[in-house]
């Protein structure tokens, strides 16, 4: 039997992607002050980071907050260390306070039913691998979300898979603020 060892990947700088991927790199820097280390893991691959962002920032029927919702719910089930912490992040310049956030993260949220029956179809349908139970489906949209949104929930928790699992086999560093554990 023969001993295998673990890859290692290391975040790649601007100077050791393609001038495509340089490109994003120098939007982000302007834009946001950083390139986080998530996407720059994607610009390993020449064209990853571009088809990643284009499916984040596709146009929806979900608002900011319902997408973030999204984030943190799946990416607290598959306990992503580097997603949640970003995620909550994002969510708070979106307004959602700590107390909310720990809500959001377990899926039980009591300041908003609309939000809390989108969480709840969230978790279910990450922890059962696109099968909720009936009555969470219902009670979805029982809340107002429609089939339309259902399609846009079920791409955004598919988006986040992806970054999820990227960093839970890369654990590249995460360069986000710590958040509590739940």
């Amino acid at each position: 039997m023969t001993t295998v060892e673990k890859v290692t990947f290391e975040v790649p700088t601007r100077d050791q992607v393609s001038p495509d991927n340089q490109a994003i790199f120098d939007h982000m820097q302007n834009a946001f002050g950083m390139v986080p280390n998530l996407y720059a893991t994607f610009a390993l691959n020449e064209t990853a980071l571009a088809d990643y962002l284009a499916l984040q920032n596709r146009k929806n029927t979900l608002s900011a907050k319902e997408r973030e919702i999204i984030n943190l719910v799946v990416s607290q089930v598959n306990d992503c260390k580097y997603c949640v912490p970003a995620h909550t992040a994002v969510s708070k310049m979106y307004g959602f306070t700590d107390d909310e956030i720990l809500e959001i993260r377990r899926a039980q949220i009591s300041f908003n039913s609309k939000y809390d029956a989108l969480a709840k179809f969230v978790k279910e349908t990450a922890v059962n691998r696109g099968r909720p139970s009936a009555n969470t489906s219902e009670s979805l949209f029982n809340a107002g979300y429609s089939k339309a949104n259902v399609i846009d929930i079920m791409i955004i928790i598919g988006d986040k898979i992806i970054s999820n699992y990227l960093h839970n086999f890369t654990q590249i560093p995460v360069d986000w603020p710590e958040v509590p554990k739940i």
